[in-house]
């Protein structure tokens, strides 16, 4: 099975002003443009509290994705555990999910998307690197477990079909090239997932 988010240590309330105001900041302005002052200033503490909290503004970047990403893991849980049989449905409730996430929590696309593109080549080690990896493994491996429960022919390749999709309607929310990719991309899994 898939593996678990890491979790972070418990949050003073201190510290999870901070991760709040910066998930907010990042998402929103991006990475490079935010710097630990404003996000300090939004969060009301000193630079000294986020230092102390998270050592490093890699390190916050880090459990911003990590904070995005276990809202998210919930959110595809809760969409899950109302198609418990397995089947086409419960592959599909992952785009459900995504339908209605991305409007409220996703305007501007993928947060690891995003986080990996604006590091940019040449900063291999990077911590977000792995992060960002380990996100969209998961997802894979997701797909492919849900494939394998619905008995649809050679699940690894119809769950790299289905992390496609997924991945082009995460990006085209970004993007706003056109209106609902992920109900789109949904559509186009359901023809997938009923062909055989």
């Amino acid at each position: 099975m898939t593996a678990p988010v890491p979790t972070l240590a418990p949050l003073t309330p201190g510290g999870r002003r901070v991760l709040d105001a910066a998930s907010r900041l990042f998402y929103e302005r991006g990475i490079h443009a935010v710097g630990v002052d404003t996000i300090a200033d939004a969060a009301g503490v000193t630079k000294k509290t986020l230092y102390d909290r998270f050592g490093s503004k890699e390190s916050l970047v880090v459990a911003y994705l990590q904070h995005r990403d276990a809202r998210w893991r919930a959110h595809v849980a809760a969409h899950l555990a109302q198609v418990p049989d397995a089947g086409p449905d419960r592959v599909l409730a992952v785009f459900d999910a995504a339908i209605s996430w991305s409007d409220e929590n996703s305007p501007k696309g993928c947060s690891a998307i995003n986080a990996r593109a604006e590091i940019g080549e040449g900063t291999d080690d990077h911590p977000v690197f792995p992060e960002v990896s380990r996100q969209k493994a998961w997802l894979l491996d997701l797909f492919a477990d849900l494939c394998a429960e619905a008995d649809v022919p050679d699940p690894r390749r119809t769950a790299e079909a289905m992390m496609l999709l997924y991945e082009g309607a995460i990006v085209t929310v970004g993007m706003a090239t056109f209106a609902e990719p992920f109900v789109v991309a949904r559509r186009w899994a359901r023809t997938l997932l009923t062909q055989g």
